[in-house]
This record gives C-alpha cells, structure tokens and sequence, in this order.
C-alpha cells in the first residue's frame, strides 16, 4: 500500500517509515498540512499528525474529509478527552497517542485497510428498516429524504448493526469488526463514533443498548 505519513518530527517520521516499509508498504513523509492536502489523492492511508507546524491537524483532517473516504489514523501527543473525541467526530479512523508501539501501529493499519477491502468487494444491496435505507455498495445511508453525513467509521458501524438486525452485537464483536482486534482497539473511539452515529440518525431507541453486553436494532420498524 501507499502510505503518506504527515508528521513534523524528524526522529518519529524515520520510525515510522521505517516500520511501514518493514510490512512491505511504501512510505511517502511531509512535514506540513498544506503537502498533505495536495499531494494527497495517490495514497490507501494516511497517519496524520495533529502538531503541524503549518496547520492545525484537526483542520487538516476536515479539509481531507471533504474530499477522500481514505482510512486516516491520527498518531498524536494529545491524549485528552476533548482532542480524542474533537478527532473522531471529525472523520479519524483511529486515534493513537504516542508514543505508539509500532507493532499495534501496524495492526491498527491492516484493520481499517481490511475493512475497506471488505466494503469494495460486497454485491450492491441495500437494506432497509423503516425509515433508514442503507446502500452497502454506494455507502450512502439516509433516513427519509434526509441523507446522513457519515465518516467512514460511523457508516461500517451501522452497517454492522443493521446486518445483525434484531440480534445483540456485542462491544468485542464491534471492536474486533472495525478496528481489528478487541483487546488493542479503545472502547472509548467506540463510544465516540457511537455518539456520532446517533445525533446523525436522530431515531431515538433505534441503537438500543444492552448494558453489560452490546447493542442492537430492531428488525422490524414500524
């Protein structure tokens, strides 16, 4: 895979080519916002910085948003509550604090990468439960008239649960599914893209928690 690595530091940019050229990727390194966004068409993923020296990472993960559904991993020294969640609802993937151990780095890549894959080689169908009509092949999901700004992340979530209509999906099922492995992938990015996907559907008790277990949607909606 092609792999553009937005990062400012020079010692961390060095890791990490490094690292993604071991499992065999090819590795291109900016150190500003600004390259990113122009150069950013010819590349499958891109690790994004959120201290650019030019712009502000978030902004430059809105602007990207706008104009690619590429899996982006945000690899950043912020590790608050606002900034994860600020990264996520913005369109990130993944949020990953450094330092990062390279090996899950890797992991965390091949899992958003797989489920693209995944998503590029199913047959065109739709599903549809009550108001909500999904199209798995075209990644469009509207409620009504009304179709819903997803990121990428929001939309797989979605369209986990509605394929598992009236079953309970379980929080390592989600995990596992969409970041790769349950034990690595953050509970918390769960929470957040969860978070998001219900202010965009605005179908209250659609996503109805299981506490101590998952979630579900029902089959049949009225």
């Amino acid at each position: 895979m092609e792999v553009l690595i937005v990062e400012d530091d020079d010692a961390m940019a060095s890791a990490l080519e490094a690292a993604v050229r071991s499992a065999g990727h090819r590795a291109t390194r900016v150190s500003r916002g600004a390259d990113a966004l122009l150069i950013h068409r010819r590349f499958e993923v891109i690790l994004l910085d959120l201290g650019l020296p030019d712009l502000d990472g978030i902004d430059v993960l809105r602007k990207l948003r706008q104009v690619t559904s590429c899996p982006i991993l945000i690899l950043t020294a912020r590790d608050d509550e606002r900034s994860v969640v600020l990264g996520l609802r913005s369109g990130a993937d993944d949020y990953l604090v450094k330092p990062v151990k390279l090996v899950e780095l890797l992991a965390r890549i091949e899992a958003v990468t797989r489920r693209t894959v995944r998503t590029g080689e199913s047959q065109h169908h739709s599903i549809v439960l009550g108001e909500l009509d999904v199209d798995l092949d075209r990644r469009v999901a509207a409620v009504g008239p009304r179709v819903l700004s997803l990121t990428p992340t929001e939309f797989e979530l979605l369209a986990l649960l509605i394929r598992h209509a009236g079953s309970v999906v379980t929080r390592e099922q989600i995990l596992d599914a969409l970041w790769g492995d349950a034990f690595l992938a953050s509970s918390r990015s769960l929470d957040v893209h969860l978070t998001g996907l219900r202010a965009k559907l605005q179908l209250p008790g659609f996503i109805i928690n299981v506490r101590g277990v998952g979630y579900r949607v029902e089959a049949d909606l009225a």
